[in-house]
């Protein structure tokens, strides 16, 4: 029988379990700010058959499915129990809007296509796949716990972006040696992150990168992200990165930097 029930234990043995054998199923490199940024902050539920984990899925404080795995023994229907979720009739589970899938999911896309009543591509997922060292000559300085709240400060002003959740953020990435600055003049114009993975896709290197609104439009962008494919290059890993599908100025300089739209990330609403 069917159980739905919320997992608070995300280090859990079984669904780490699973969440690797989600990542093994997918056609290609999954997002790392989704996956491993957005996910462990949302509520998880797990699927229950004889008492045993088979599956899960989790929701973000939106109330839309960030990932949606079951395993390919498990006993429970896939169709019958997403249309469940997706049409909010899980009491555990709640209400859901939509959806957040990317094109490597097939399992998940395909179950979202049929569910769903409109899509459409949130943001595009870029892969490295040649592999070349660029001729640049900026010079990306490793972040330290000193300079914390100047990039925070940086990103909220730029992006917009939370300051609480910032400090956390790039805390993390200070202390993990993955986050860079560009000083002009003792002035950050731009920062860079190469974050690397621990367990899951190990072989890859995920980038992101910000530059101040004065200094757009001069190739900047482009010179962060050749630095940071080299910094990739030098530790033998292949660069993703991800960003929105409206940044056309983000697409030009990832493309210029090397690396090619394999993927979509797709948001449906049901």
């Amino acid at each position: 029988m069917l159980k739905i029930k919320p997992i608070n234990d995300l280090t859990h043995p079984e669904l780490s379990n699973l969440k690797r054998s989600f990542f093994e199923q997918a056609n290609g490199p999954l997002d790392g700010m989704w996956h491993f940024g957005f996910a462990p902050m949302s509520a998880h539920f797990g699927f229950y058959f004889e008492d045993e984990l088979e599956g899960f899925c989790c929701v973000n404080s939106e109330s839309y499915l960030i990932q949606f795995y079951l395993s390919p023994k498990s006993k429970i229907h896939g169709p019958d129990l997403f249309k469940l979720i997706s049409q909010g009739n899980s009491s555990v589970i709640g209400g859901i809007k939509g959806a957040f899938v990317s094109t490597a999911e097939i399992q998940y896309l395909n179950l979202c296509l049929d569910n769903g009543i409109s899509y459409q591509v949130n943001a595009l997922m870029y892969r490295q796949e040649v592999k070349e060292v660029f001729e640049t000559e900026l010079e990306m300085q490793l972040a330290d716990t000193s300079e914390l709240p100047r990039f925070v400060s940086f990103a909220a002003t730029n992006i917009g972006a939370p300051e609480a959740w910032l400090n956390d953020y790039y805390g993390n990435l200070i202390a993990r040696n993955e986050l860079f600055g560009y000083w002009l003049d003792g002035e950050l114009v731009a920062t860079g992150e190469c974050r690397l993975f621990d367990e899951i896709q190990t072989q890859y290197a995920d980038l992101g990168m910000i530059v101040g609104q004065s200094h757009r439009g001069k190739g900047l962008a482009t010179q962060v992200l050749k630095c940071l494919t080299n910094m990739a290059l030098d530790k033998g890993l292949t660069c993703i990165c991800s960003t929105e599908a409206g940044n056309l100025a983000a697409q030009k300089a990832i493309s210029n930097a090397g690396l090619s739209a394999s993927h979509r990330i797709v948001q449906f609403e049901f």
